[in-house]
């Protein structure tokens, strides 16, 4: 099988408001957040109790399911706030952080001649394990499982995402090292996606190496796997993501927990879209005014456009994002914007819209969803920018009226919501299609295991 990998379906978004290539330090938080939400499936058991002293790297709380999966704070400092919400359901920790960090020290592990075991037991005492994400159900991997592959994707192909090739300069002693640790932990191959020889991760040994091509979602790990390996009933694959290998990588070699992050602000609602290095869970707008925004009416995006969250301004960077979207708030309406021609926006179909003559031009896009929730109707669009061996419409379908028997048969184990990011964007029913994934995968999970 060729190790190129190129994807014709798909819809490239051109946004304005690209971050340069230049870092910054970003103002230190005065408070961290670990959220839940972040977390998928995971039922936490505190293992200290609010107003209590933490190390940066100390645990905070275990896995009720798993219970040697335990997860860190970020600094070291003060648990200020337990935010609870129904059922006294755990949805935020808080830390207030010291003037002067103190680290949680653990021990350097020699990878070249560890066993699998002492990687596992390493990356889970660690607070470094839930970086580790399984396929099926889009969850942290269990340790209890064995992958038949790892797959790894260092090509980003989302609207305004960071530069993979530009986080990851310098830090190929720490990637390395981190690939080699994952690779005991599988008896296949730890497959690794780049968009060009200049990507860091091209240079690793150990790995299965595959060219990327095409427009998005080619830079998605599932449309990868889908082209590479793909998922059958009974199989397991897991996934990282460059930025998280490093902070693996950097563990083994020290012995340290240090979830610094190199985030990329974008979005045409900043005036200066730029990198800045922070940590995990800080406060967004330790970095958001420093580049400053173009107006009060706007939208703070957890993540990329098309699969981020919403949040506030004061909100926190999440676990695994690195990129933080600001782009105008589509509160608006346009009057007959349905019955006149549109040259301001980007559009999959012909009908009135321009966008498919100028397949470069960058647009100014606004949260905007262009209509309101209607009737699911067959179109066909979605294959046209969906490129798995899967049908979209019909697996949406079983998902909405819960049919376990087709939602397996239609590949529902190989997808994750993210691979749907972009049919939600052209659906012209403005159906949740993410949700829906979602949705469908927790209650395979449940129903099926």
């Amino acid at each position: 099988m060729s190790k190129d990998i190129r994807i014709k379906k798909g819809l490239n978004i051109n946004l304005v408001g690209a971050a340069e290539q230049t870092t910054s330090k970003a103002v230190l938080s005065n408070v961290y957040a670990i959220q839940l939400s972040d977390f998928h499936g995971i039922i936490p058991k505190m293992m200290v109790k609010q107003g209590a002293e933490v190390k940066a790297g100390e645990p905070l709380f275990y896995n009720k399911n798993i219970e040697s999966m335990v997860f860190v704070s970020p600094v070291s400092g003060e648990l200020i706030e337990i935010e609870r919400g129904d059922r006294r359901r755990i949805l935020t920790l808080k830390i207030l952080a010291d003037k002067t960090q103190e680290v949680f020290s653990g021990a350097a592990i020699d990878v070249e001649n560890a066993s699998k075991e002492e990687l596992k037991a390493t990356l889970l005492k660690s607070g470094c394990w839930p970086f580790i994400k399984q396929r099926p159900y889009d969850v942290i991997a269990n340790p209890d499982t064995t992958p038949k592959a790892i797959f790894i994707s260092g090509y980003s192909s989302a609207p305004l995402q960071a530069d993979l090739n530009y986080v990851l300069q310098g830090k190929e002693k720490e990637l390395q090292t981190a690939i080699t640790a994952l690779g005991k932990l599988t008896p296949g191959k730890v497959h690794v996606s780049v968009g060009s020889s200049a990507s860091p991760l091209s240079a690793m040994k150990g790995v299965e190496l595959h060219n990327v091509s095409g427009p998005h979602p080619a830079g998605l790990v599932g449309t990868q796997i889908n082209k590479v390996d793909p998922i059958n009933k009974g199989e397991l694959v897991w996934t990282v993501s460059p930025q998280d290998l490093i902070i693996i990588g950097e563990y083994l070699l020290t012995g340290i927990y240090n979830p610094e992050r190199i985030v990329a602000l974008v979005g045409s609602s900043v005036k200066a879209p730029k990198y800045y290095s922070t940590k995990i869970g800080s406060e967004i707008s330790t970095f958001l005014y420093a580049s400053g925004v173009n107006e009060e009416n706007f939208r703070v995006i957890n993540g990329d456009v098309l699969t981020g969250s919403k949040s506030k301004p004061d909100g926190f960077l999440g676990y695994y994002n690195n990129t933080v979207s600001v782009i105008p708030e589509g509160d608006d309406y346009e009057f007959f914007g349905w019955n006149k021609p549109v040259f301001d926006k980007v559009s999959a179909t012909r009908a009135l819209t321009f966008s498919w003559m100028q397949p470069n031009k960058k647009y100014d896009l606004n949260t905007n969803t262009n209509g309101e929730h209607r009737a699911f109707v067959v179109t066909g669009q979605y294959e046209k920018v969906f490129p798995m061996d899967i049908f979209p419409m019909q697996l949406l379908k079983a998902c909405m009226v819960k049919d376990l028997d087709e939602m397996e048969q239609l590949g529902l184990y190989e997808v994750a919501p993210e691979d749907f990011s972009l049919t939600e964007f052209i659906c012209i029913s403005k159906q949740p299609h993410q949700k829906i994934i979602r949705e469908g995968l927790d209650l395979l999970q449940k129903e099926i295991g």
